[in-house]
Parts: C-alpha cells; sequence; structure tokens
C-alpha cells in the first residue's frame, strides 16, 4: 500500500511542479499550447505578468519576452546634408515592448532580431531624411538635440517631425505595415487605430535616439586638413617675412649706429689728437723760445735714443756728421 501512495504523491508533486511556471521581474510571458498561443476574449495573445502562475503540465509551454529597455547599436553610416555634404554618423536607439501580444504576432514568436531589423530600417530612413533638412552646422550643434527628439517621435507615432511635408521612408514603411496588418488580422481588438508606419504597430516604443560621433569621410576629412595645413603655412610664411623683415630693418639701424659712434668717436679722437699736437707744439715753441740751445740739445738726444735703438745696429754718417755734434768734446761742439 505504500509503495503505490508515494508513486501517486510523487507524480502529484511532479504534475504539480510542471504545472507552475515563474515570470521573472523584467520579463513577460506568453503560453503556447501544442504550438498556438493562448488568446484572450480580443482573440490577442495573452500576457502574464511577472509572479507565479500555473499552466497544463507537458501540453503547454511558456515563451518570456524581456520587458526591459534594449540598446541597438547602428554601424556608421554615410548620410548626406543639406548642403550635399558627407558626414558618417554613428547612433544607437533605446528601446522597449510596449504592447507585448502585438510585438509577438508582429515579429513571428517575439523574434529580437526581426524586431530589430525592421526597427533599424525605419531608423535609418528617417535619420536620413531629417539629416538631409540640416546643414553641417546644425548637426554639430545645439540642432542634434532636435534632430534626435523629431525622429524618435517620428518612430513612436510615425509623424513628420516639426515639418509640415511628409517624409516618405517606403522600403520600412512597407514592411512595418505587413506585419501590422498580419496583427490585425489576427486579434479582434476594438483599440483605436495605430499609424502602420509607427513602431507602435509593431508594439514597440522608441526609448531614446542618440548619435555618438559625426566624422567626416576619409577624403573630405583628407582635403579639409591638408587646406587648414596650407593655410597655417602661408600664415606662417608671412610671419616669417614680416619677421626677417624687422630683423634686416634692425640690424641696419645697428650698423648705422655702429657707424655713426664710430665716426662720431673717430672724430673726437682726432679733435683731441690735433688739440693734442697744437698743444705739445705750443709747448715745444715756448721751450725753444725760452732756451734754443737746451731745446736743440733736448732734440737730439731723442733723436739718438731713435736713431741708435735697438733694431738699429748700423749707421753710415760722416764723423764730422752734425748730427753728432753733442757726442764731440764740448770745445768740438761749440764750433
Amino acid at each position: 500500500m505504500r509503495k503505490p501512495v508515494i508513486v501517486v504523491i510523487i507524480v502529484v508533486l511532479v504534475a504539480l511542479y510542471a504545472s507552475l511556471f515563474v515570470v521573472q521581474e523584467g520579463e513577460r510571458g506568453i503560453v503556447l499550447r501544442f504550438g498556438k498561443v493562448l488568446r484572450d476574449d480580443e482573440n490577442k495573445p495573452q500576457v502574464f505578468e511577472p509572479g507565479l502562475h500555473m499552466k497544463v503540465p507537458f501540453i503547454e509551454t511558456v515563451k518570456t519576452l524581456d520587458a526591459r529597455i534594449q540598446t541597438m547599436d547602428n554601424p556608421a553610416d554615410r548620410f548626406v546634408t543639406k548642403e550635399k555634404k558627407d558626414l558618417i554618423v554613428d547612433s544607437y536607439i533605446k528601446w522597449c515592448i510596449s504592447d507585448f501580444s502585438r510585438y509577438y504576432l508582429a515579429t513571428g514568436g517575439g523574434d529580437v532580431s526581426q524586431a530589430e531589423v525592421l526597427l533599424k530600417r525605419k531608423f535609418s530612413d528617417r535619420l536620413r531624411s531629417e539629416m538631409g533638412r540640416l546643414d553641417v552646422k546644425d548637426i554639430v550643434t545645439d540642432s542634434r538635440g532636435r534632430l534626435t527628439t523629431d525622429v524618435r517621435d517620428a518612430l513612436n507615432t510615425g509623424s513628420a517631425g516639426s515639418d509640415d511635408d511628409e517624409v516618405q521612408t517606403p522600403a520600412a514603411d512597407d514592411a512595418i505595415a505587413s506585419a501590422a496588418a498580419r496583427v490585425e488580422r489576427e486579434t479582434n481588438s476594438n483599440e483605436p487605430a495605430i499609424n502602420p508606419n509607427s513602431m507602435s504597430a509593431l508594439g514597440i516604443q522608441v526609448v531614446d535616439v542618440r548619435i555618438k560621433q559625426i566624422n567626416l569621410p576619409t577624403e573630405v576629412s583628407d582635403a579639409i586638413y591638408n587646406r587648414m595645413r596650407a593655410e597655417r603655412e602661408a600664415v606662417a610664411r608671412s610671419q616669417r617675412s614680416q619677421g626677417q623683415e624687422e630683423a634686416e630693418k634692425l640690424r641696419a639701424q645697428a650698423d648705422y649706429q655702429v657707424t655713426r659712434t664710430l665716426a662720431e668717436a673717430q672724430r673726437t679722437a682726432l679733435i683731441t689728437r690735433g688739440d693734442g699736437d697744437a698743444e705739445a707744439a705750443k709747448l715745444f715753441a715756448d721751450a725753444f723760445s725760452q732756451d734754443p740751445d737746451f731745446y736743440a740739445f733736448i732734440r737730439s738726444l731723442r733723436a739718438y735714443e731713435n736713431s741708435l735703438g735697438e733694431n738699429q745696429d748700423v749707421m753710415v754718417l760722416s764723423p764730422d756728421s752734425y748730427f753728432f755734434r753733442y757726442m764731440k768734446a764740448p770745445s768740438n761742439a761749440a764750433r
């Protein structure tokens, strides 16, 4: 008796365990019975909130959907501005599921990759159209915030943003409209119609759109750098030539001052030397007038000193020359 009871208890526990499922916080659950989604009265997929729930064991399975905000990075792509200039823009999108039943049906069972493909196509077309309305200055300045806001609102509502003319993105719109039409066919909802050109038609809400980086294409940036380099080199040459001109002026002025100073010094030296010679001549004249014989004797001694110096070894003169008169005896010298 005890073994059958234990077996029954085990079977009951296993069945109870298999019939319970937990939806974690940040997730939503959709139950499939034999591969088909359980639906509510409006024929929409039934969505289970976080918590403990029950299902038919071994018959029903649970598909979980991530309810958290997702980040989708977009590879850098080339965009054309209003001025017909190319820019390389790197961006990302923050999105989440706003309608889980609609999202499940539109993406073929909650396929995240399919949702991101549709979102990326719509975003790329929309951003390309919006950037075509602005020039480079507006894109890289304060207008960038308005640009991303307009793109986010247009993705959510399908509107044209702040301008009156509708921006057409046919490639993405057709794909989204097709998915939205499939959702409408499979449900009997009485909710207001949703714009089939918006991401709301897929049950997706775009939380934020951001531009991470804006670069110029390589060929354009190289041309700009070369032009900037040429401009800087032209400025450097101009500054260098001005510096050389100033240097030549300073050098010429310095040479003029040197020449002038030397000329003034030479003039002063000649004047001083002339005054000294005049004073010496005057002194000699005064001395000669006072005692001519003594003056003649002093001049003769100086002549002897200059003529009979260390470098003058030989002199060819007559002994009776007047030059040697002071070297003779006083009696002879008087004659």
